[in-house]
């Protein structure tokens, strides 16, 4: 009996032995998980990029505006840009007349005057191109008017105003007539300053046609205020 209860008890004992064993090899298990999983979301959390203040509406980040906000502009940006070129006056805004005539030294100066006669104030600066002309067709006599002088201020000219340009005529008996090929002109075609269409002053009167004078049978003077008359 004795070894009976002997081997029964050594049988319970062994039992409970391994109960114990394989209860606490299931906890290493359950144990050893958990660091695994915090490893896990950590290695996720570091990887998933930073949420800027641009993706968050609300973000009360002071820089969140920066990006669209004011910036420091670039050189150069703020320059001032250059003027706008003036109002110049156009022909058709221009009566021209020329005044009476002074001689000197075989040549006869007339101031060649242009009056406003449009409804605002425009510019004239320079020198306006002077020609004779000839015929139906009204071409050139001889070479343009020589710029005679240096160029002058801009002249303003409100409506009605006027201004005014010497021009030199030079007669023709001072040239020869051989040299001069005397031809009868109706009288001037007129560029005002920085214009591309012409006027026609009735100038009855004979001009040179050949360009190579030894002189120059027309000059002209730049624009300048007033009349010119005394």
């Amino acid at each position: 009996m004795k070894r009976t209860n002997t081997a029964q008890a050594l049988l319970a004992a062994t039992g409970i032995v391994l109960a114990l064993a394989g209860c606490g090899s299931g906890g290493g298990e359950a144990l050893n998980t958990s660091p695994n999983s915090q490893a896990a979301t950590s290695e996720a959390t570091a990887e998933a990029p930073p949420t800027s203040a641009r993706d968050n509406p609300d973000s009360t980040d002071p820089g969140a505006d920066d990006v669209d906000g004011d910036r420091e502009a670039a050189p150069g940006a703020d320059a001032k840009q250059p003027p706008p070129d003036p109002d110049y006056c156009a022909s058709a805004n221009l009566s021209l007349s020329l005044g009476e005539g002074e001689g000197a030294a075989g040549t006869v100066y007339r101031q060649l005057v242009f009056t406003n006669v449009g409804d605002i104030p425009c510019v004239l600066h320079g020198f306006p191109g002077v020609s004779y002309v000839a015929g139906d067709d009204g071409h050139q006599v001889g070479k343009p008017a020589l710029h005679n002088g240096e160029k002058g201020a801009p002249i303003t000219l409100n409506p009605g105003d006027v201004a005014h340009a010497d021009v030199g005529f030079t007669q023709v008996g001072v040239y020869d007539e051989q040299a001069c090929s005397p031809t009868e002109v109706r009288g001037l075609r007129i560029y005002p300053p920085h214009e591309m269409a012409s006027k026609f002053v009735e100038l009855p009167g004979t001009g040179c046609a050949r360009t190579e004078l030894g002189g120059e049978q027309l000059t002209v003077s730049s624009v300048k205020e007033g009349s010119g008359y005394r």
